[in-house]
C-alpha cells in the first residue's frame, strides 16, 4: 500500500546515541532503518552502511530536484510484486527511482530485490537512456548476489544500438562473463547484427570470426546478418551469393529475409537484372516475397527507370493480398516524378490516403519536388499546406524548392513570403541544405530590387544579422537602386559594407555613386574650385 505524505525535511542530523533529529518537516524514512545505519556506524569496515546513505541522499537529492514533497510508506510486508506494480505504474524516470530506492530503503526490514525488480528497473532506465545507472544496477545485482540473465544484457545490446553505440554494446558484451553469465548464440548474433546495422563492417566481421572460434556453429540468422555485411559493398558482393548458394550445403536453407537482402544488395549497386532473376528463383523456391522484397525491386526498377515493371509489380502485390507500405507507394512516386509524371503521382498519394497509408516526409519531399520541377508550384503549395495540416514539419530543403520555383517565374514578393514563414517558423538549414539557402535569400533580395526596393533592404538587412552571406550581386543591386533615389550617404555606407566583406566593387557601381555625388550642386562646384586652384598652384610653381 502507498501513502504519500504532504510535508517533507529540511534538514536531518545524526547523533551518536541513534536518535534522529528533523529540524522541521516529516520523516522520509521510517526510524528503524536509520537505526540500521546506525548499529552499522560502530562498524568503520562496514560497506552495507555506505550503499545505504548514498541511496537515501539520492533519493532526497532526487526528489528536491524534482521539486517532490512526498515520500512512500510501505507496508510492513512488502513485496517484489508490490515494488513491480508501482514501478509499471509510474510513466516518470525519475519518481521511478524514488520508488525503487525507497524499495531499497526497507532492507532494515528484510526486503531484498530479486531479479524481477531488478531487471524491470534497469529496463526503464535503458528506455530513458540512462545507460550509466543502468549499468550501475547491474554492479548491484552482483553485489548482492542476485542472479543476472541473459535478458538483462540483451535489453541493454539493443538499447545500446538504438542510439547508434554499437561500441559500448561490445564492450558490455565482454563484460558478460565477469557476471557469471555466458553469452549464447543470441548475445553473440544481437551484437553482430548491431555492428552491421551502425556500419562497424571491419568490427562486425572480426567479432563473427571471433564468434565462429568460440564454437557458435552457423544460423540461417547469423547468415542473414553476415550477408547484410557483404551486401554493403560493391567489393564484397559476390562473396555474399557466394554464401548464399552454400547456405542449404550447412544444414540452412535462405528464408525470405535471405532473398529480400540480396536483392535489396543487387538494386541498391544497379544490378536490376540479377534482381529480378533472384525475385523469380525466390517463388520457384515457394519462398514468399514480403513487401520489404517487393518495395526493393520497386525502387530498383524505379531508379533503372522502368516504370512500367514497377507499377505491374505493385498491381501483383494488390492480386496476392500483399498491402503496399508507405515505402513502396513513395518508390514509384519518386520514379514517376523523375519521369515528368508529377500529375500521376499526385494520383497515387490519393490512393495511398484511401488505403488509410498517412505520407511519410519522404513522399511529400519526393512530391513538392517533382512538381516544382515542373513548375506546378500552385500544386506544391497545397501540398506543402497538406503536410504541414497532419503535423509535419517542411525543412529547409523544401522551402528551398518553392522559393527557388518562384524565383524562376520572377514571382519574388510571394518568393519572400516563404522565406518569412520560414523565419517565423524558426526553420533552420543544416550543412547540406546552406548554401542553396544562402543562394535564394541573394536571388529574392536581387529580384525584389526592381519592384519592391523596400522590402529588399529589410531583406538585406535580416540576411546580415542571420549571418547569410551576401555576393557582390547584390550589393550592386542594392546601390544601384540607392543611387537612382538620390540616397548617396546609403550608397556609400553599402560600398563600404560590401568592401569589409570582402566584395570588390565593379566599374559600374562605382561610377553609379560617383555620378550620384557628382550630380549634386555644391559638390560639383566644391570640385570646380578645387580643379581651379590646383591648375593656379601648378602655373605658379612653372
Amino acid at each position: 500500500m502507498r501513502t504519500w505524505s504532504k510535508s517533507y525535511f529540511s534538514v536531518v542530523k545524526f547523533d551518536f546515541n541513534r536518535e534522529l533529529i528533523f529540524n522541521s518537516g516529516a520523516t522520509c524514512f521510517p526510524a528503524n532503518q536509520w537505526a540500521l545505519i546506525g548499529e552499522c556506524l560502530s562498524d568503520v569496515k562496514c560497506t552495507k552502511v555506505i550503499n545505504l546513505i548514498i541511496i537515501l541522499l539520492r533519493t532526497c537529492l532526487l526528489m528536491l530536484k524534482m521539486g517532490s514533497k512526498t515520500m512512500i510508506k510501505w507496508s510492513k510486508r512488502i513485496t517484489s510484486a508490490q515494488v513491480v506494480q508501482l514501478i509499471k505504474a509510474e510513466r516518470d524516470i525519475q519518481k521511478t527511482m524514488v520508488i525503487f530506492d525507497s524499495a531499497t530503503a526497507e532492507y532494515a526490514n528484510g526486503f531484498r530485490h530479486d531479479h524481477q525488480t531488478f531487471s524491470l528497473m534497469i529496463s526503464r532506465l535503458i528506455s530513458a537512456n540512462h545507460f550509466r545507472s543502468a549499468e550501475e544496477l547491474l554492479c548491484r545485482m552482483k553485489e548482492e548476489k542476485c542472479n543476472i540473465t541473459e535478458d538483462i544484457f540483451l535489453s541493454i545490446f539493443r538499447a545500446y544500438g538504438r542510439v547508434h553505440k554499437p561500441l559500448d554494446a561490445v564492450r558490455v558484451f565482454h563484460k558478460m562473463k565477469d557476471y557469471q553469465c555466458d553469452p549464447s548464440q543470441k548475445s553473440y548474433i544481437t551484437v553482430f547484427a548491431i555492428l552491421v546495422g551502425e556500419n562497424q563492417l571491419s568490427l562486425a566481421l572480426r567479432f563473427y570470426r571471433n564468434m565462429r572460434e568460440m564454437g557458435i556453429p552457423p544460423s540461417v540468422t547469423s547468415l542473414n546478418v553476415l550477408i547484410k555485411a557483404l551486401c554493403k559493398n560493391s567489393g564484397t558482393m559476390d562473396a555474399a551469393l557466394w554464401i548464399f548458394r552454400e547456405m542449404p550445403n550447412r544444414g540452412c536453407p535462405p528464408d525470405s529475409y535471405t532473398y529480400g537482402t540480396l536483392i535489396n544488395g543487387l538494386c541498391r549497386l544497379g544490378k536490376i537484372g540479377e534482381a529480378k532473376e533472384l525475385f523469380k528463383e525466390m517463388e520457384a523456391e515457394a519462398c514468399s516475397p514480403t513487401v520489404v522484397t517487393y518495395t526493393s525491386l520497386i525502387r530498383g526498377l524505379c531508379q533503372s527507370k522502368d516504370l512500367d515493371s514497377a507499377i505491374n509489380l505493385l498491381e501483383e502485390m494488390a492480386r496476392k493480398g500483399i498491402e503496399p507500405n508507405v515505402f513502396t507507394y513513395s518508390s514509384i512516386m519518386d520514379g514517376l516524378c523523375k519521369g515528368g509524371c508529377s500529375s500521376q503521382a499526385l494520383e497515387l498519394l490519393d490512393m495511398m490516403v484511401s488505403r488509410r497509408h498517412l505520407p511519410n516526409m519522404i513522399a511529400y519531399s519526393t512530391l513538392i519536388h517533382g512538381l516544382c520541377k515542373e513548375g506546378k508550384l500552385q500544386e506544391s503549395v497545397e501540398i506543402l499546406d497538406r503536410m504541414k495540416l497532419q503535423g509535419l514539419r517542411p525543412d529547409a530543403g523544401l522551402y528551398g524548392k518553392i522559393i527557388s520555383g518562384f524565383c524562376d517565374i520572377c514571382k519574388f514578393h510571394e518568393a519572400a513570403n516563404f522565406l518569412d514563414e520560414m523565419v517565423l517558423g524558426g526553420i533552420s538549414p543544416n550543412r547540406l541544405t546552406w548554401s542553396l539557402h544562402v543562394r535564394i535569400h541573394n536571388i529574392v533580395v536581387q529580384g525584389l530590387c526592381t519592384e519592391h526596393p523596400n522590402r529588399a533592404f529589410q531583406l538585406y538587412l535580416s540576411m546580415r544579422t542571420r549571418g547569410i552571406s551576401i555576393d557582390a550581386k547584390t550589393f550592386d543591386s542594392l546601390v544601384n537602386y540607392f543611387c537612382k533615389k538620390g540616397d548617396q550617404h546609403k550608397a556609400a555606407h553599402l560600398v563600404d559594407e560590401m568592401v569589409l566583406d570582402g566584395c570588390i566593387p565593379d566599374e559600374v557601381t562605382w561610377n553609379a555613386v560617383v555620378s550620384g555625388f557628382w550630380d549634386r550642386r555644391k559638390v560639383r562646384e566644391a570640385a570646380e574650385l578645387v580643379q581651379v586652384e590646383l591648375i593656379g598652384t601648378f602655373l605658379n610653381l612653372e
